[in-house]
């Protein structure tokens, strides 16, 4: 009877167990904490945000978009190149004379006319500016010259043509004088120097201060380079005249003369006199046909 009693205890406790562990499953299921699905009691949204603040899923206007392009990056202007000068030294009076040394005293190389220029070489000392004439160093008095302003090139050639050519004023003008070489680069055994007509003062000038290889006439060097606008001259192109003998020839018959332009209405060319820098007059202006550029 004890051993029955036992039993039926033990069965009951089984059945309590059992029925408890039940329950329990069956309230684990189908309860969860407000914060598990994300809402709390007082409605707010992911513990803090509140229900108030509908976004609808879009995204905060104040943030950066994903994806959005950046503008393309704008270069700097490109620095403009610096501007340099070439001063010349401008007669104020006729018959200045280019002398050997400061002062009246000392022998002269030649004369240039009002209007006429040479090249600035440093500042006045007592009252004289240094310069060059014939290739030789040479003097001029400060009281009858003013100082002129050229833009320079940005081509370093243009520049060394020019120097070049400022060495070789005064030197006589030869007509039909022998060239420095024969067009092509080749030396002509029979130059002599100091002796220039105006093509082969040019042909002389290019050669050496741009290595280039002019021919042997005006009519022939007019052939070369590439053509300019009047209203595009540049420093160190090449203009090219008729005279009174060739102004009623057709072509390139019509060709007479040639020089190289330096800016400011100035030349450098040798005419009928001497090689010299001098501003083209209103009777050569009506003389002219066509600039080349060749650097």
């Amino acid at each position: 009877m004890k051993n029955k009693l036992m039993t039926i205890m033990t069965v009951l406790i089984i059945i309590c167990a059992l029925t408890l562990a039940f329950a329990g499953c069956a309230g684990g299921e189908g309860e969860k904490d407000d914060f598990d699905n994300g809402v709390l009691e007082d409605g707010s949204i992911d513990g803090g945000i509140s229900g108030d603040n509908e976004t609808n899923g879009e995204d905060d206007p104040s943030k950066p978009e994903d994806n959005v392009p950046e503008p393309p990056a704008v270069s700097p202007p490109a620095p403009k190149p610096e501007v340099t000068y070439d001063v010349l030294l401008v007669s104020l009076t006729n018959d200045l004379n280019i002398r050997t040394g400061r002062g009246s005293s000392y022998a002269s190389l030649g004369k240039i006319d009002k209007g006429d220029a040479v090249a600035k070489i440093g500042s006045a000392v007592d009252g004289w500016y240094k310069t060059v004439y014939k290739e030789r160093t040479a003097y001029v008095s400060a009281k009858y010259v003013k100082e002129m302003k050229f833009e320079k090139s940005q081509n370093a050639k243009v520049e060394k043509v020019l120097e070049e050519g400022k060495k070789l004023l005064g030197y006589p003008y030869v007509w039909g004088s022998q060239r420095y070489h024969w067009g092509n680069g080749k030396l002509n055994p029979d130059f002599k120097a100091g002796q220039f007509d105006c093509s082969a003062l040019m042909q002389y000038i290019y050669y050496h201060g741009a290595s280039v290889n002019l021919e042997l006439t005006t009519r022939t060097q007019v052939l070369q380079g590439k053509e300019v606008k009047k209203s595009d001259l540049r420093r160190g192109d090449l203009m090219f005249f008729t005279n009174a003998e060739r102004k009623h020839y057709s072509g390139i018959e019509r060709i007479g003369h040639v020089a190289v332009y330096l800016g400011n209405n100035y030349i450098l060319h040798t005419a009928s006199d001497y090689a010299v820098i001098e501003e083209i007059s209103s009777t050569r202006w009506s003389y002219y046909e066509v600039s080349k550029r060749l650097i």
